[in-house]
Protein backbone atom coordinates (compact mmCIF):
# COMPACT_ATOMS: atom_id res chain seq x y z
CA UNK A 1 0.00 0.00 0.00
CA UNK A 2 1.29 3.30 -0.75
CA UNK A 3 0.93 6.45 1.04
CA UNK A 4 -0.80 9.21 -1.11
CA UNK A 5 -1.06 12.80 -0.95
CA UNK A 6 -2.62 15.61 -3.48
CA UNK A 7 0.30 17.41 -4.57
CA UNK A 8 -1.41 20.20 -6.91
CA UNK A 9 -4.49 21.62 -7.84
CA UNK A 10 -5.70 23.52 -10.56
CA UNK A 11 -8.44 26.00 -11.77
CA UNK A 12 -10.48 27.42 -14.72
CA UNK A 13 -12.20 30.45 -14.48
CA UNK A 14 -14.33 31.77 -17.43
CA UNK A 15 -13.64 34.86 -18.42
CA UNK A 16 -16.79 36.24 -18.36
CA UNK A 17 -18.63 37.63 -15.06
CA UNK A 18 -22.02 38.78 -14.26
CA UNK A 19 -23.33 40.41 -11.33
CA UNK A 20 -26.20 40.66 -9.40
CA UNK A 21 -27.50 43.55 -10.52
CA UNK A 22 -26.70 42.62 -14.05
CA UNK A 23 -28.74 39.59 -13.70
CA UNK A 24 -31.84 40.84 -12.15
CA UNK A 25 -31.65 43.75 -14.49
CA UNK A 26 -32.36 41.19 -17.22
CA UNK A 27 -34.75 39.00 -15.46
CA UNK A 28 -36.90 41.89 -14.38
CA UNK A 29 -37.47 42.79 -17.93
CA UNK A 30 -38.48 39.03 -18.69
CA UNK A 31 -40.86 39.72 -15.64
CA UNK A 32 -42.27 42.70 -16.75
CA UNK A 33 -42.87 41.46 -20.51
CA UNK A 34 -44.64 38.12 -19.30
CA UNK A 35 -46.80 40.10 -16.87
CA UNK A 36 -47.94 42.35 -19.69
CA UNK A 37 -47.97 39.73 -22.23
CA UNK A 38 -50.94 38.00 -19.76
CA UNK A 39 -52.05 40.83 -18.12
CA UNK A 40 -56.05 39.00 -18.89
CA UNK A 41 -55.37 35.53 -17.86
CA UNK A 42 -53.27 37.52 -14.55
CA UNK A 43 -56.66 39.30 -13.94
CA UNK A 44 -59.00 36.75 -14.34
CA UNK A 45 -56.68 34.37 -12.01
CA UNK A 46 -55.66 31.97 -14.48
CA UNK A 47 -52.31 32.79 -14.28
CA UNK A 48 -49.73 33.47 -11.91
CA UNK A 49 -48.09 37.47 -12.27
CA UNK A 50 -44.50 36.63 -11.77
CA UNK A 51 -42.62 38.94 -8.99
CA UNK A 52 -39.12 40.65 -9.47
CA UNK A 53 -36.44 40.02 -7.82
CA UNK A 54 -33.74 42.25 -6.50
CA UNK A 55 -29.70 41.97 -6.28
CA UNK A 56 -30.33 42.18 -2.44
CA UNK A 57 -32.27 39.34 -2.07
CA UNK A 58 -30.14 37.31 -3.54
CA UNK A 59 -27.51 38.49 -1.69
CA UNK A 60 -29.49 37.84 1.29
CA UNK A 61 -30.38 34.45 0.38
CA UNK A 62 -27.30 32.96 -0.55
CA UNK A 63 -24.27 35.04 -0.23
CA UNK A 64 -23.50 35.22 -3.63
CA UNK A 65 -22.81 38.72 -5.33
CA UNK A 66 -21.47 37.50 -8.41
CA UNK A 67 -20.39 34.76 -11.17
CA UNK A 68 -18.34 33.50 -13.75
CA UNK A 69 -19.99 31.93 -16.48
CA UNK A 70 -19.00 30.74 -20.45
CA UNK A 71 -21.01 32.63 -21.85
CA UNK A 72 -22.99 36.08 -20.70
CA UNK A 73 -24.82 37.72 -23.72
CA UNK A 74 -27.37 34.22 -23.67
CA UNK A 75 -27.99 34.47 -20.35
CA UNK A 76 -28.68 38.51 -20.13
CA UNK A 77 -31.19 38.54 -23.11
CA UNK A 78 -34.24 38.70 -21.75
CA UNK A 79 -35.95 36.52 -25.03
CA UNK A 80 -33.47 34.12 -24.12
CA UNK A 81 -32.13 33.46 -20.82
CA UNK A 82 -29.73 30.54 -21.70
CA UNK A 83 -26.25 30.49 -22.41
CA UNK A 84 -25.78 30.60 -26.44
CA UNK A 85 -22.08 28.05 -26.20
CA UNK A 86 -22.53 26.69 -29.58
CA UNK A 87 -21.91 22.94 -31.26
CA UNK A 88 -18.54 22.20 -32.17
CA UNK A 89 -17.50 19.69 -34.53
CA UNK A 90 -16.50 16.31 -33.17
CA UNK A 91 -12.40 17.26 -34.12
CA UNK A 92 -13.03 19.65 -32.04
CA UNK A 93 -12.42 19.82 -28.18
CA UNK A 94 -15.32 19.68 -26.58
CA UNK A 95 -15.68 22.45 -24.03
CA UNK A 96 -15.98 20.71 -21.15
CA UNK A 97 -12.77 19.12 -22.48
CA UNK A 98 -11.19 22.68 -23.06
CA UNK A 99 -11.91 23.64 -19.14
CA UNK A 100 -10.29 20.71 -18.21
CA UNK A 101 -7.90 20.57 -19.84
CA UNK A 102 -6.61 24.44 -18.55
CA UNK A 103 -7.37 23.18 -15.16
CA UNK A 104 -5.28 19.94 -15.60
CA UNK A 105 -2.32 22.05 -16.86
CA UNK A 106 -2.09 24.40 -13.88
CA UNK A 107 -2.61 21.41 -11.41
CA UNK A 108 0.45 19.99 -13.51
CA UNK A 109 2.33 23.14 -13.15
CA UNK A 110 1.69 23.65 -9.49
CA UNK A 111 2.88 19.76 -8.70
CA UNK A 112 5.89 19.57 -10.76
CA UNK A 113 4.73 17.19 -13.04
CA UNK A 114 3.79 16.65 -16.63
CA UNK A 115 1.28 14.36 -18.71
CA UNK A 116 3.91 11.48 -18.35
CA UNK A 117 3.64 11.60 -14.76
CA UNK A 118 0.22 10.69 -15.15
CA UNK A 119 -1.50 6.97 -15.62
CA UNK A 120 -5.57 8.20 -14.43
CA UNK A 121 -7.87 10.48 -15.29
CA UNK A 122 -11.36 10.74 -13.77
CA UNK A 123 -13.54 13.80 -14.36
CA UNK A 124 -15.85 13.97 -11.69
CA UNK A 125 -18.53 16.33 -12.28
CA UNK A 126 -22.62 17.05 -12.34
CA UNK A 127 -23.02 18.55 -15.32
CA UNK A 128 -21.59 16.05 -18.14
CA UNK A 129 -21.73 17.45 -21.64
CA UNK A 130 -22.77 13.84 -23.30
CA UNK A 131 -23.01 10.23 -22.86
CA UNK A 132 -20.20 8.94 -24.42
CA UNK A 133 -17.33 9.09 -25.65
CA UNK A 134 -16.05 9.52 -21.90
CA UNK A 135 -15.01 13.48 -21.88
CA UNK A 136 -12.19 12.10 -19.45
CA UNK A 137 -10.71 10.06 -22.50
CA UNK A 138 -11.16 13.25 -24.55
CA UNK A 139 -9.22 15.11 -21.69
CA UNK A 140 -6.61 12.02 -21.78
CA UNK A 141 -6.26 12.41 -25.36
CA UNK A 142 -5.36 16.06 -25.28
CA UNK A 143 -3.05 15.65 -22.58
CA UNK A 144 -1.24 12.56 -24.05
CA UNK A 145 -1.68 10.58 -21.08
CA UNK A 146 -0.75 6.99 -21.44
CA UNK A 147 -3.13 4.87 -19.43
CA UNK A 148 -6.91 4.98 -18.12
CA UNK A 149 -10.21 7.05 -17.98
CA UNK A 150 -13.44 7.52 -16.82
CA UNK A 151 -16.19 10.22 -16.35
CA UNK A 152 -18.48 9.67 -12.64
CA UNK A 153 -21.55 11.84 -11.46
CA UNK A 154 -22.41 12.48 -7.95
CA UNK A 155 -23.77 15.46 -8.59
CA UNK A 156 -22.33 18.24 -6.44
CA UNK A 157 -19.83 15.82 -4.35
CA UNK A 158 -18.57 14.26 -7.21
CA UNK A 159 -14.85 15.93 -6.88
CA UNK A 160 -14.62 14.47 -3.60
CA UNK A 161 -16.30 10.75 -4.43
CA UNK A 162 -13.27 11.23 -7.22
CA UNK A 163 -10.60 11.87 -4.67
CA UNK A 164 -11.66 8.98 -3.40
CA UNK A 165 -11.53 6.63 -6.12
CA UNK A 166 -8.15 8.29 -7.11
CA UNK A 167 -6.49 7.33 -3.61
CA UNK A 168 -7.86 4.06 -3.91
CA UNK A 169 -6.23 3.50 -7.21
CA UNK A 170 -2.92 4.96 -5.79
CA UNK A 171 -2.52 3.24 -2.60
CA UNK A 172 -2.88 0.06 -4.43
CA UNK A 173 -0.32 0.74 -7.46
CA UNK A 174 -2.92 0.77 -10.14
CA UNK A 175 -1.86 4.05 -11.07
CA UNK A 176 1.40 6.98 -9.94
CA UNK A 177 -0.80 9.83 -10.78
CA UNK A 178 -4.55 10.27 -10.89
CA UNK A 179 -5.99 13.57 -12.26
CA UNK A 180 -9.41 14.08 -10.47
CA UNK A 181 -10.65 17.00 -13.25
CA UNK A 182 -14.13 18.80 -12.27
CA UNK A 183 -15.19 20.64 -15.14
CA UNK A 184 -18.94 22.37 -14.68
CA UNK A 185 -21.14 24.32 -17.40
CA UNK A 186 -24.07 24.87 -14.55
CA UNK A 187 -25.49 26.85 -16.33
CA UNK A 188 -26.29 25.24 -19.03
CA UNK A 189 -29.14 23.54 -16.71
CA UNK A 190 -30.53 26.55 -14.76
CA UNK A 191 -33.51 27.85 -14.97
CA UNK A 192 -33.17 31.51 -15.31
CA UNK A 193 -36.55 32.04 -15.49
CA UNK A 194 -37.28 30.99 -11.92
CA UNK A 195 -36.99 33.72 -9.31
CA UNK A 196 -36.04 31.03 -6.63
CA UNK A 197 -32.90 29.58 -8.53
CA UNK A 198 -31.89 31.86 -11.11
CA UNK A 199 -28.58 32.99 -9.34
CA UNK A 200 -27.68 29.63 -7.77
CA UNK A 201 -24.78 28.65 -10.70
CA UNK A 202 -21.72 29.68 -11.89
CA UNK A 203 -19.07 27.65 -14.35
CA UNK A 204 -16.05 27.00 -13.49
CA UNK A 205 -13.38 23.47 -13.69
CA UNK A 206 -10.96 22.48 -10.99
CA UNK A 207 -8.01 19.61 -11.36
CA UNK A 208 -6.58 17.98 -8.40
CA UNK A 209 -3.50 16.02 -8.92
CA UNK A 210 -3.19 12.68 -5.98
CA UNK A 211 -0.04 11.02 -6.63
CA UNK A 212 2.05 8.17 -4.21
CA UNK A 213 4.16 10.15 -1.55
CA UNK A 214 7.57 8.76 -2.50
CA UNK A 215 7.17 10.46 -6.25
CA UNK A 216 5.65 13.59 -5.19
CA UNK A 217 7.94 16.99 -5.19
CA UNK A 218 5.67 19.62 -5.30
CA UNK A 219 6.04 22.24 -2.45
CA UNK A 220 1.98 22.49 -1.97
CA UNK A 221 1.77 18.77 -0.35
CA UNK A 222 -1.39 17.73 1.31
CA UNK A 223 -1.46 13.78 2.82
CA UNK A 224 -4.92 12.31 2.17
CA UNK A 225 -5.34 11.00 6.13
CA UNK A 226 -8.79 9.28 4.87
CA UNK A 227 -12.07 9.46 3.08
CA UNK A 228 -15.49 8.82 3.93
CA UNK A 229 -18.50 9.45 1.77
CA UNK A 230 -22.56 8.73 2.52
CA UNK A 231 -25.72 8.93 -0.05
CA UNK A 232 -29.14 8.88 0.95
CA UNK A 233 -32.06 9.07 -1.80
CA UNK A 234 -34.08 12.31 -2.08
CA UNK A 235 -36.22 13.84 -4.43
CA UNK A 236 -35.58 17.16 -3.27
CA UNK A 237 -32.42 17.55 -5.72
CA UNK A 238 -33.79 16.94 -9.50
CA UNK A 239 -32.62 17.34 -12.78
CA UNK A 240 -34.77 15.12 -15.06
CA UNK A 241 -32.94 15.49 -18.16
CA UNK A 242 -31.74 12.92 -20.14
CA UNK A 243 -31.64 10.61 -23.31
CA UNK A 244 -35.21 9.20 -22.48
CA UNK A 245 -36.95 12.93 -22.51
CA UNK A 246 -37.45 12.20 -26.85
CA UNK A 247 -39.27 8.83 -25.62
CA UNK A 248 -41.48 10.83 -23.71
CA UNK A 249 -43.21 13.84 -25.52
CA UNK A 250 -45.36 14.86 -22.76
CA UNK A 251 -42.69 15.83 -20.49
CA UNK A 252 -41.01 18.09 -23.06
CA UNK A 253 -39.73 21.19 -22.23
CA UNK A 254 -41.41 20.84 -18.16
CA UNK A 255 -39.33 22.84 -15.71
CA UNK A 256 -37.93 19.57 -14.10
CA UNK A 257 -36.03 18.71 -16.64
CA UNK A 258 -33.35 21.76 -15.99
CA UNK A 259 -32.55 22.16 -11.93
CA UNK A 260 -35.15 22.16 -9.45
CA UNK A 261 -34.80 21.93 -5.91
CA UNK A 262 -36.67 22.50 -2.72
CA UNK A 263 -34.69 24.84 -1.02
CA UNK A 264 -35.39 25.00 2.30
CA UNK A 265 -35.93 20.76 2.57
CA UNK A 266 -32.37 20.84 1.31
CA UNK A 267 -30.96 23.37 3.85
CA UNK A 268 -32.88 21.74 6.44
CA UNK A 269 -31.97 18.03 5.82
CA UNK A 270 -28.43 18.46 4.28
CA UNK A 271 -26.91 20.25 7.11
CA UNK A 272 -27.05 18.15 9.88
CA UNK A 273 -25.92 15.44 7.64
CA UNK A 274 -22.79 17.14 6.66
CA UNK A 275 -21.92 18.45 10.51
CA UNK A 276 -22.87 14.61 11.77
CA UNK A 277 -20.44 13.22 8.87
CA UNK A 278 -17.43 15.91 9.39
CA UNK A 279 -17.31 14.95 13.31
CA UNK A 280 -18.23 10.88 12.90
CA UNK A 281 -14.83 10.94 10.24
CA UNK A 282 -12.45 12.72 12.31
CA UNK A 283 -13.76 10.85 15.52
CA UNK A 284 -12.59 7.85 13.41
CA UNK A 285 -9.32 9.29 13.04
CA UNK A 286 -8.61 9.99 16.47
CA UNK A 287 -9.28 13.75 15.78
CA UNK A 288 -10.66 16.40 17.36
CA UNK A 289 -12.92 18.90 15.49
CA UNK A 290 -10.90 21.15 17.47
CA UNK A 291 -7.44 20.16 15.53
CA UNK A 292 -9.14 21.18 12.35
CA UNK A 293 -7.54 24.78 11.03
CA UNK A 294 -9.75 24.79 7.39
CA UNK A 295 -12.54 23.40 6.19
CA UNK A 296 -12.90 23.69 2.64
CA UNK A 297 -16.65 23.73 2.48
CA UNK A 298 -18.81 23.16 -0.61
CA UNK A 299 -19.88 26.09 -2.11
CA UNK A 300 -23.99 25.98 -2.46
CA UNK A 301 -25.19 28.82 0.14
CA UNK A 302 -23.09 30.83 2.48
CA UNK A 303 -26.35 30.17 5.05
CA UNK A 304 -25.30 26.85 5.15
CA UNK A 305 -22.05 26.72 5.80
CA UNK A 306 -22.44 29.04 8.79
CA UNK A 307 -24.36 26.48 10.12
CA UNK A 308 -22.18 23.95 9.32
CA UNK A 309 -19.21 25.19 11.07
CA UNK A 310 -21.37 26.40 14.18
CA UNK A 311 -22.35 22.88 14.31
CA UNK A 312 -19.18 21.62 14.28
CA UNK A 313 -17.45 24.51 16.34
CA UNK A 314 -19.90 25.35 18.69
CA UNK A 315 -19.59 28.44 17.68
CA UNK A 316 -19.37 30.87 14.67
CA UNK A 317 -16.33 29.39 12.54
CA UNK A 318 -13.58 32.68 11.70
CA UNK A 319 -13.50 33.65 7.88
CA UNK A 320 -10.00 32.59 7.52
CA UNK A 321 -11.60 28.74 9.16
CA UNK A 322 -14.03 28.03 6.85
CA UNK A 323 -13.19 30.74 3.54
CA UNK A 324 -15.89 31.44 1.16
CA UNK A 325 -15.55 32.00 -2.73
CA UNK A 326 -19.19 31.48 -3.95
CA UNK A 327 -19.23 35.53 -3.42
CA UNK A 328 -17.84 35.82 -6.52
CA UNK A 329 -17.92 32.18 -8.13
CA UNK A 330 -21.76 31.47 -6.70
CA UNK A 331 -22.06 27.55 -7.07
CA UNK A 332 -20.35 25.76 -9.33
CA UNK A 333 -21.57 22.28 -8.05
CA UNK A 334 -18.48 19.39 -7.62
CA UNK A 335 -15.72 22.39 -8.31
CA UNK A 336 -16.61 24.94 -5.67
CA UNK A 337 -14.76 22.93 -2.33
CA UNK A 338 -11.73 22.69 -4.61
CA UNK A 339 -11.81 26.26 -5.47
CA UNK A 340 -11.57 26.98 -1.87
CA UNK A 341 -8.92 24.19 -1.41
CA UNK A 342 -7.15 26.11 -4.16
CA UNK A 343 -7.34 29.48 -3.29
CA UNK A 344 -7.05 29.15 0.47
CA UNK A 345 -4.11 26.41 1.30
CA UNK A 346 -0.63 28.01 0.92
CA UNK A 347 -0.76 30.04 4.47
CA UNK A 348 -1.26 26.96 6.09
CA UNK A 349 1.44 25.78 8.26
CA UNK A 350 3.08 22.02 7.63
CA UNK A 351 0.96 19.49 10.07
CA UNK A 352 -2.39 21.95 9.60
CA UNK A 353 -5.43 19.83 9.39
CA UNK A 354 -8.20 20.64 7.20
CA UNK A 355 -11.33 19.21 5.89
CA UNK A 356 -12.82 18.98 1.95
CA UNK A 357 -16.29 18.49 2.24
CA UNK A 358 -19.01 18.44 -0.61
CA UNK A 359 -22.65 17.97 -0.42
CA UNK A 360 -25.71 17.65 -2.66
CA UNK A 361 -28.16 15.74 -4.69
CA UNK A 362 -28.43 12.24 -4.26
CA UNK A 363 -28.36 13.70 -1.04
CA UNK A 364 -24.52 13.51 -1.45
CA UNK A 365 -21.85 14.21 0.72
CA UNK A 366 -18.35 13.16 0.94
CA UNK A 367 -15.92 14.20 3.60
CA UNK A 368 -11.45 14.29 3.02
CA UNK A 369 -9.57 14.82 5.84
CA UNK A 370 -6.24 16.45 4.40
CA UNK A 371 -3.16 17.26 5.90
CA UNK A 372 -0.12 19.87 5.38
CA UNK A 373 3.38 18.26 4.60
Amino acid sequence: MHNVVISGTGLYTPANSISNEELVLAFNAYVQQFNADNATAIEAGDVQALTESSAAFIEKASGIKSRFVMDKTGILDPQRMTPRIPERSNDEQSILCQMGVGAALDALTRAGKTAADVDMVIVACSNLQRAYPAISIEIQAALGIQGFAYDMNVACSSATFGLQAATNCVQLGQARAVLVISPEICTGHLNFRDRDSHFIFGDAATAILVERADLATSEHQFDIVGTKLITQFSNNIRNNAGFLNRAAEEGIGAPDKLFVQEGRKVFRDVCPMVAELIAAHLAENQLNVSDVKRFWLHQANLNMNLLITRKLLGRDAEPSEAPVILDTYANTSSAGSVIALHKYQDDLPSGALGVLSSFGAGYSIGSVILRKR
